[in-house]
This record gives C-alpha cells, sequence and structure tokens, in this order.
C-alpha cells in the first residue's frame, strides 16, 4: 500500500513561492498519475493539477494554470508543486492523491497534508 507524505509548506507573502513534494512509500506509484488538491477554511476539497507518471504531461485548475507547475522524480517516488505569484485566495492544506489519468478521478486523500498560508 502507497503512503503518500506531504511537505513543504509555510507562510509566505503574496507574490511569494512555495514548493510542496510529495512522496509515495512503500509502493511505487500505483495509479496512472498523481493529483494535488487543496482544501481551504470551511470548504471542501478542490482539485489543483494533476500529472500523468509516465509521460510527464500536466493538468491545472484554471485558478492555478500559470502559476503552478506540477513535476515528477519516479526515481524518488517523489511529486512536486512548484508554487509562484501566491495569493491570499491559495492558503489552504495541500493534499496529494492518487489520481486518474483517463478519467480525471482522484482518490481521497490519506495523508495529513501541508499547511499553505499566503498573508502579508
Amino acid at each position: 500500500q502507497v503512503q503518500l507524505v506531504e511537505s513543504g509548506g509555510g507562510l509566505v507573502q503574496p507574490g511569494g513561492s512555495l514548493r510542496l513534494s510529495c512522496a509515495a512509500s512503500g509502493s511505487t506509484f500505483s495509479s496512472t498519475g498523481m493529483s494535488w488538491v487543496r482544501q481551504a477554511p470551511g470548504k471542501g476539497l478542490e482539485w489543483v493539477s494533476g500529472i500523468n507518471v509516465v509521460s510527464g504531461t500536466t493538468r491545472y485548475a484554471s485558478s492555478v494554470k500559470g502559476r503552478f507547475t506540477s513535476s515528477r522524480d519516479n526515481a524518488k517516488n517523489t511529486v512536486y508543486l512548484q508554487m509562484k505569484s501566491l495569493k491570499p485566495e491559495d492558503t489552504a492544506v495541500y493534499f496529494c492523491a492518487e489520481y486518474h489519468w483517463y478519467t480525471g478521478s482522484y482518490d481521497a486523500p490519506t495523508g495529513q497534508g501541508t499547511q499553505v498560508t499566503v498573508s502579508s
């Protein structure tokens, strides 16, 4: 069973950058892709991005397109989310989750997530 551990969150000023990491342990990535999803205070899960772990092809929500970049290192069983030009509305707990590339669906996150706070 794959265990996913997110890290890299923190407090950053508007316009700043952060890079999140999601390390898979126990096995290699078992799905066709990995996604990042986030949950803002008092709101439900919002899909942010998806990456095909074989081809590296990526998809993004319109709210983050052009600002966020997802990548993967299959040798390290790790996916990343580079975030730049951060806005206060990006404040949320960020999770990674297995992503089914051909259906565009994702599994429920199983990790603790990492908190991103964008504030001056």
